[in-house]
């Protein structure tokens, strides 16, 4: 295939020796007219060297390396990389009876970075970040259906909201494959759930908290539970299954709380010990009861999506943490998290720790939480690394 070029400035392909998979504007010295965004580029050293290729697009990641080795982006590349991320995830055991829902590919730690895949029972829900994988769409479509085989009978396509804004693409969410007779209800740790991939946020489900909702069932027994930003109620119905005495699930939306109820009816039908509330978490906690629950879940979303929002939000993280600090009683559990990808462990600690010693509370932390394993991070990709957590003990 004929490529078009993209030269660096000298000495700027240090960080793609080590393998990091972006390359910023200003390390580019010259590309080839005519460039279109998406477009897939070979890219070269100052010296006439070939270092790496990868997708073209506009903005301050000039592009983002598919491979840093010289070969085609074609149909064989695809079901290679598909292939090679579904065996990760049999590997460790990931796919069973009693689980159908996995992350497939996640970006960079796949080696596919702006794509994301998310497979709920026979469903794959397929995501792009950038509009090379978005121009690329098809031929994922194509790879997914070879390597997955029978096990996939339906392919949809979200990403309305993911792609570049600026690249005003018109891009619709729809079915790529299949779309009829869709099995609705998945598995995950032998619970079920409706993922909601039409209009419910992300792919549908947040498949990332998998090991930390398994987490937090250990601790549940005979507890009073809170989950707030509960989304479709994942934490909730784990933590019926772990013997909680009441469990409430808080979310400002009201979709949101329908998806949680339903969910919590399939698993535990007419079971009294669940209530539900649309409203907004900080209000929420500024009436309750103070000692009302005795393991709290503040799992928000992301209150930093680039790196100029950090302050803002390690102060809401602060807010939010001593809102819940002030109200449980002694010998309670707080499963706290960040799941902003700009917000460091480091920083995200401190924000928790600010919070406890506002509060004068003495707090031992239990469990220092990440992503699970079928969020890989690419060890030469650091930045991969977006969810942190915190289960700590509150005297």
């Amino acid at each position: 295939m004929n490529y078009k070029k993209i030269t660096l400035k000298p000495k700027k392909e240090e960080s793609l020796k080590r393998f990091h998979p972006w390359i910023f504007s200003g390390a580019v010295q010259k590309k080839d007219d005519n460039l279109s965004e998406g477009e897939t580029v070979k890219v070269y050293t100052a010296g006439g060297d070939f270092i790496a290729i990868g997708h073209y697009q506009i903005g301050s990641i000039e592009v983002r390396v598919l491979s840093f080795e010289e070969e085609d982006i074609d149909a064989g590349f695809w079901q290679k990389r598909l292939a090679s991320a579904l065996e990760l995830r049999k590997s460790i055991g990931l796919i069973n009876p009693q689980n159908n829902s996995y992350r497939l590919v996640h970006g960079e730690g796949d080696l596919l970075p702006g794509l994301i895949i998310d497979i709920y029972a026979e469903t794959a829900v397929v995501q792009s970040h950038s509009v090379g994988m978005h121009e690329d769409r098809m031929a994922i479509c194509n790879a997914l259906k070879a390597v997955m085989g029978d096990d996939i009978k339906n392919i949809y396509y979200k990403s309305e909201t993911t792609l570049p804004y600026k690249a005003d693409l018109g891009a619709e969410n729809e079915y790529l494959y299949g779309g009829n007779d869709v099995k609705e209800i998945a598995l995950e740790n032998g619970l079920q759930f409706y993922p909601d991939w039409i209009k419910g946020q992300k792919t549908g489900f947040f498949v990332d908290q998998r090991d930390n909702r398994s987490l937090l069932e250990k601790y549940s027994k005979g507890r009073s539970v809170l989950n707030m930003f509960c989304y479709t109620g994942g934490f909730s119905f784990y933590a019926m299954r772990g013997g909680a005495k009441l469990v409430h699930s808080v979310d400002s939306s009201s979709k949101a709380i329908m998806l949680t109820n339903r969910n919590v009816e399939i698993n535990f039908p007419d079971d009294k010990r669940h209530e539900a509330f649309a409203e907004d978490a900080f209000k929420f906690l500024a009436k309750m009861d103070k000692g009302a629950y005795d393991l709290v879940i503040l799992d928000p979303p992301a209150f930093a999506k680039h790196r100029g929002a950090v302050k803002n939000a390690l102060q809401g993280y602060k807010r939010l943490n001593i809102a819940a600090f002030e109200k449980m009683p002694p010998n309670s559990i707080l499963f706290t998290f960040s799941c902003s990808q700009v917000i460091s462990k480091e920083a995200f600690r401190l924000a928790v720790f600010s919070a406890a010693a506002i509060t004068g509370r003495k707090v031992r932390i239990l469990h220092q939480l990440s992503q699970p394993a079928d969020h890989p991070i690419n060890i030469y990709h650091p930045e991969g690394e977006y969810l942190k957590g915190l289960v700590l003990y509150v005297e």
